[in-house]
């Protein structure tokens, strides 16, 4: 499933619900032929594009691709894809993405097909999983594996994305799970991938393990903290300007503003660890 978001110089009531925009999950509502030919439109009419799996959206690029149309002029369309098949899509899309983002893994898949430019790979940040719960409930101990353990067992049942999804956050975290200190936990898959935390806070479970920043938006749960980092349960992200893209310069332009330390004032608060 995947989603655009198009982002000019609009009024702050626009900008920030393009902020909030999350993309739509499988099993939820496709777009209608209308909503499909607009996106479409708005995809090929942009000055600089983007292709993302959500949890780089999630932590911010939307508030920050704003931003820059704000200050530049340029218009910024974001497209939101899965990350079981963002690789695929990257090949394939018309017109295509000038910017990538990915974890670190697949940005060296893409660049392995030659789809980036050389020497543009620029890494972004770390995005760890974390638990969450209802909000108001207590918040367990989790600063040890055994202690997370004690929490995660005292749980009915701990949503998490259904790695059949293919997505490395879905198959991250069931890899956690799966790990002998965990045994015992009643942990439950959601279904046609939907995220864990989205599940929670639909009153699906009583805990669930996410990215923190797709744990982040939602009000109906609260984030107890990450993982213990023994398990080193996160994902690296990095930015790289596509080789396929017509508007080299204005990609790695693009870039340079979305790494700029200023921009730590919006990617730390949605959960992303900068590198420094």
């Amino acid at each position: 499933m995947r989603t655009i978001h198009y982002l000019l110089i609009v009024p702050l009531l626009l900008t920030c619900a393009a902020a909030g925009a999350q993309a739509p999950q499988p099993g939820q509502p496709q777009l209608t032929p209308e909503q499909a030919k607009q996106e479409a439109a708005d995809w090929a009419a942009a000055d600089i594009r983007i292709i993302t799996p959500g949890v780089v959206n999630a932590s911010g690029l939307p508030v920050l691709s704003a931003s820059y149309t704000k200050t530049t002029g340029k218009k910024v369309a974001i497209r939101v894809i899965g990350m079981g098949t963002i690789v695929d899509e990257i090949s394939k899309m018309d017109p295509s993405a000038d910017l990538v983002a990915l974890p670190f893994q697949l940005m060296s898949d893409v660049s392995l097909a030659g789809g980036l430019v050389p020497h543009t790979f620029s890494p972004l940040g770390r995005t760890r999983m974390g638990l969450a719960v209802k909000a108001g409930a207590p918040h367990p101990d989790i600063s040890t594996i055994d202690k997370l353990a004690v929490a995660l067992r005292g749980a009915k049942a701990v949503m998490h994305s259904n790695p059949a999804s293919r997505t490395m956050v879905a198959q991250l975290i069931a890899d956690v799970l799966k790990r002998p200190e965990l045994a015992g936990v009643h942990d439950v898959s959601t279904a046609n991938g939907v995220e864990g935390g989205q599940a929670l806070g639909r009153g699906e479970g009583d805990m669930a393990i996410q990215t923190i920043s797709q744990i982040l938006p939602y009000k109906e749960i609260e984030l107890v903290g990450p993982l213990p980092a023994e398990l080193r349960a996160w994902l690296d992200l990095a930015f790289a300007v596509s080789s396929r893209g017509k508007h080299p310069d204005a990609a790695r332009a693009l870039m340079q503003y979305l790494l700029r330390p200023e921009s730590n004032e919006v990617w730390k608060p949605k959960g992303l660890e900068r590198f420094e």
